[in-house]
């Protein structure tokens, strides 16, 4: 076999399989699907470090699956909600043949990504909602960000600003303006480590913003993203 050949060949076998962290059923904790029965697929990898990070198990590790035994999975459960989150779940190439098998079987798809990929190479069709972030400067990571992945958003998707000072606010609101994103899309500010929820309220009040105020609710449901992992997962 030439080396193009195996390089084929080995292309092929990595679409085909994806590493995984973890699957579990719960309720989706934020954004606008916030509250609804979801299966999560939690994909391995990160080429983010965001100092607030919640899932830093999610970096590396994992168990290889195939995707037809990923879809196997998500057909014994009871939902048409999947969400394929991280790490950041389109590093890795079997991603796009997972979403595009999802969408084919009527599945409902949240992709939940960091805003460092360029979301257009991907699947657009009306089941996926695009949860897609812009780090803000405390995460350390908004260099990173691509941000013309705004101009590939629709009504249909959403843009979280996660915030920890009022530097964070003041850019997010830069970005909304510059942007034009209130008649685009769903903006999420949702408050981190630093700042309290009621102030960020404030802020968004006397700015008359329209913004929606985001709350994790998974973690008022459970005291960790761990617990709740041990009390629901397959």
């Amino acid at each position: 076999m030439s080396f193009g050949k195996l390089l084929i060949a080995l292309q092929l076998i990595m679409e085909n399989k994806l590493k995984i962290i973890e699957s579990f059923s719960s309720v989706q904790g934020e954004g606008i699907h916030s509250g609804l029965p979801t299966y999560f697929v939690r994909l391995s990898g990160c080429n983010l470090r965001c100092y607030y990070c919640d899932t830093k198990y999610s970096y590396s590790g994992g168990e290889e699956k195939k995707i037809k035994d990923i879809l196997n999975d998500i057909a014994r459960q009871k939902f048409k909600l999947v969400c394929l989150t991280g790490g950041e779940p389109l590093l890795q190439p079997g991603t796009k043949i997972l979403i595009n098998k999802l969408v084919d079987l009527g599945y409902n798809i949240d992709i939940e990504t960091n805003g460092s990929i360029l979301i257009n190479e991907f699947n657009n069709s009306s089941k996926i909602l695009y949860s897609l972030d812009v780090k803000c400067p405390s995460s350390g990571m908004s260099e990173k960000m691509k941000l013309d992945n705004l101009k590939y958003l629709a009504k249909k998707d959403q843009v979280k600003f996660i915030i920890g000072n009022r530097n964070d606010y003041i850019f997010s609101k830069k970005i909304v303006e510059r942007y034009k994103l209130i008649k685009k899309t769903n903006i999420i500010f949702t408050p981190v480590d630093g700042i309290k929820a009621k102030k960020l309220v404030e802020w968004i009040l006397i700015d008359g913003f329209e913004v929606r105020i985001g709350l994790q609710i998974h973690k008022v449901i459970w005291k960790s993203e761990r617990e709740e992992l041990n009390i629901c997962k397959d």
